[in-house]
């Protein structure tokens, strides 16, 4: 499917059974002659993507960076659950993309699993975005270490304990303290099942001065983080806009956050659900 500058390619599962792999894939791109002209490749499905990692495509890019020099914006992984699960897909090991493509802008990747970042260092990435059920800490750790002077937009898919989230609110909070991104204008820590915490912590971090977007949509957000929202958020009239779709805010909290001066948007409104005594909130993208 052709959308402009962008490309996405991808093994079905009758491609896979029939021996076409993430290699194949690989040799499928750079053998297809629009590929010179894309300024985005997006890489599907690469075949039993529960079994089999993306290791064999980053290869090439690593192996042959003259090839996908012309290439500034990346997403690998971009599948739907009938596909594969979310939380499922086998990542791989991108410690050599950041040397091999000096030119890349943005860079997303969905799931998590076996996924390292390595070393980041990168003059040019301006949007970094992890789209996971669970994200782990080490690669936390990673993007907390990270060299990108230029990163405007940070999005990460935080997820829950059950599909690969290992860390805890400190976690969150030692990444927005210790990390050094003086170009950031979007900030996004989503689809967590401590989503107050996060909230609380979000607020209190050295980025609330410069970012333009906050987006904490897709958690758990309930009253106790809205009211915090409502509270702290008038002090910074750089915030244009306030993502939070996908929550279990009450219609007088949701109300009141409408009314900040700022694009608001609270779709998505949740009800808690309850089982064998228990209340539950669940996080948007799990498995």
């Amino acid at each position: 499917m052709q959308m402009g500058k962008s490309k996405i390619y991808s093994v079905d599962y009758e491609e896979y059974e029939n021996g076409k792999d993430a290699e194949a894939l690989a040799e499928d791109i750079l053998a297809d002659p629009e590929f010179q002209e894309l300024e985005e490749l997006v890489i599907g499905g690469w075949g039993c993507e529960y079994e089999d990692d993306c290791q064999p495509i980053l290869d090439a890019i690593a192996e042959k960076p003259d090839q996908f020099s012309h290439i500034t914006k990346l997403f690998v992984g971009d599948m739907d659950f009938e596909v594969c699960e979310v939380s499922w897909i086998m990542q791989g090991d991108y410690s050599r993309i950041w040397k091999a493509m000096p030119q890349l802008k943005e860079l997303t990747i969905k799931g998590s699993m076996d996924l390292t970042l390595g070393e980041i260092a990168h003059e040019g990435l301006e949007s970094l975005t992890i789209i996971c059920g669970g994200l782990g800490q080490e690669v936390i750790k990673e993007i907390e270490k990270a060299k990108l002077p230029n990163l405007k937009k940070l999005l990460l898919y935080i997820g829950v304990e059950n599909y690969g989230f290992d860390g805890n609110a400190d976690t969150i909070k030692e990444l927005l303290a210790n990390s050094d991104f003086p170009k950031l204008t979007y900030l996004g820590i989503v689809d967590s099942e401590i989503q107050d915490e996060l909230t609380e912590i979000v607020l209190e971090c050295k980025y609330m001065g410069q970012i333009e977007t906050l987006d904490l949509s897709c958690g758990t957000l309930t009253d106790k983080g809205g009211k915090l929202l409502l509270e702290k958020l008038p002090a910074y009239s750089n915030i244009k806009k306030l993502d939070l779709h996908h929550h279990y805010l009450s219609d007088d909290v949701m109300e009141g956050i409408e009314k900040l001066p700022m694009e608001v948007d609270v779709s998505e409104q949740e009800d808690a659900e309850e089982w064998n005594g228990k209340i539950w909130y669940n996080a948007l993208l799990t498995e």
